[in-house]
């Protein structure tokens, strides 16, 4: 089954019941069919197939449509961070040899080939003819979601339509999510937690409301917000949730209709957790562990009574039918599941990503406590989460080390009281040069969460007796800066 079908059954049973909600506009299932139907045709219309195609709209009920639209026509959706420079929209699009780019109003200037532009307001009020019939089998390519690379650029994780329905039919069925339940969505579309906000959702008939992005830095009226929709389950990133918990003003703004909240994306730190646990005293919470390239392979549901200020909490156990090996040489975990990527896209094609016994290695250190449960212990290699997203130091140094003034320049992650880890840089540079020559180019090439919180100038950068930087030593001094 593909991944549309049960939300195209849901269309049939529930035509009238209200599907998307964002500010003052909403639409029903039926009508929310019939804007994705319109999309499609105009993506059947186009010169060339359309096998992969890039959305360049801003998360909501438009880019939701589309979304769908491109999936019924058998294509493969793309989604852009708008934040991001353009210097990476373009690479995004040549590395994913996209033959489409659906955005709304005139080609942007960014965009080096206009003739991939698509305005969606271009789509005609009615039907003129229904879309042609696709038959998408479960392996096809459903997404292709880039996060930072360890080359130095993007990197793209193909995903199939079998592994977005396995974790969507898992999600909404051990989070008991019915056509009742009201969730919110924040997550970007390049994120995999919106696998869930639109897929588990729209799959059981359940409304979804598109959280304003501007919520965010208003803890306050974020917690407002949802009271005001009762929402009743949201997936969203450690880091707002304990700026929620600190500044959300939740003692004097109670959330009953609140039953679930899953976060993911990096380590939850176990006294903000605690609090959060205070403050919303029926509400339950569930960790949810993986990669990008697994989605969630391991889930532990809060059991309050085990926490404590100074151990973090487990990831738990295998999810979505997962079967989890532990590398006995280094502790990696290595994960073996339908969701797992169909590989990684590179350069107009597909490049292997699991071992022969299709095993995925998530460079995660873990060990399993007394009770069975998974334990994350951090990174084996360099990879940063900032604020729910991966970034790669390498990507970073990469931009920095473009500039022809810069000698040298090594990145580690520091610690960030509202984020969990910030990327920050150590440089050394040519002489008369000043940092604000290095800074300036950087906000060109990196998007914000990648942007170095600290740049520190160094006459060398410290090294171990085998000439290899000594990340120990750069991590204390960029974190005493």
């Amino acid at each position: 089954m593909s991944l549309l079908s049960s939300i195209k059954q849901q269309s049939k049973i529930r035509p009238q019941k209200v599907a998307f909600v964002e500010g003052d506009r909403q639409l029903s299932y039926l009508q929310v069919q019939q804007l994705a139907d319109r999309i499609s045709v105009l993506l059947q219309e186009r010169q060339k197939p359309c096998e992969r195609v890039i959305i360049a709209l801003d998360r909501g009920i438009d880019s939701a449509a589309a979304i769908l639209a491109i999936l019924n026509t058998g294509s493969c959706y793309i989604p852009l961070d708008l934040k991001n420079p353009d210097s990476r929209f373009n690479y995004c699009i040549k590395d994913a040899d996209a033959q489409c780019v659906i955005g709304k109003g005139k080609c942007p200037k960014w965009l080096t080939k206009p003739q991939l532009w698509l305005d969606i307001n271009s789509i005609t009020p009615t039907l003129p003819s229904p879309p042609q019939p696709t038959t998408i089998a479960p392996e096809s390519l459903a997404a292709i979601l880039y996060t930072s690379g360890s080359t130095g650029s993007p990197k793209g994780i193909a995903i199939s339509h079998r592994a977005m329905r396995n974790f969507s039919d898992w999600a909404a069925d051990t989070f008991y999510i019915t056509h009742k339940d009201r969730i919110a969505s924040l997550a970007p579309f390049h994120f995999d937690l919106s696998v869930f906000d639109l897929f588990s959702s729209l799959s059981r008939g359940a409304t979804v409301h598109f959280v304003p992005s501007t919520l965010t830095l208003s803890p306050s009226n974020l917690t407002k917000w949802l009271g005001e929709h009762r929402i009743s389950a949201w997936y969203t990133v450690p880091s707002l949730l304990s700026f929620i918990a600190l500044k959300g003003s939740l003692s004097s703004t109670p959330l009953p209709h609140l039953k679930t909240i899953l976060f993911a994306g990096e380590v939850f730190p176990t006294l903000q957790l605690i609090k959060l646990c205070e403050l919303l005293p029926t509400t339950n919470f569930y960790n949810l562990y993986g990669p990008t390239e697994t989605n969630v392979c391991c889930y532990w549901p809060v059991e309050r009574n085990r926490l404590q200020a100074n151990t973090p909490i487990p990831i738990g156990y295998p999810a979505c039918g997962s079967v989890l090996n532990i590398d006995p040489n280094n502790g990696e975990l290595r994960v073996q599941s339908t969701n797992n990527l169909t590989g990684y896209w590179q350069r107009g094609r597909l490049a292997p990503a699991v071992s022969l016994d299709k095993y995925y290695r998530t460079g995660d250190k873990v060990s399993v406590n007394k009770k069975g449960e998974y334990c994350y212990h951090g990174r084996l290699d360099r990879m940063l989460k900032c604020s729910g997203y991966r970034v790669e130091p390498a990507e970073i140094e990469h931009a920095i080390l473009q500039n022809p003034k810069v000698e040298k320049c090594a990145v580690v992650g520091i610690r960030d009281s509202t984020s969990g880890q910030r990327p920050a840089a150590a440089v050394v540079l040519k002489s008369n040069t000043i940092l604000t020559e290095i800074i300036k180019p950087l906000k060109h090439t990196l998007p914000a969460y990648m942007y170095p919180c600290k740049i520190m100038v160094l006459e060398s950068l410290p090294v171990l007796t085998n000439g290899k930087i000594n990340y120990r030593i750069l991590h204390k001094k960029l974190e005493n800066l």
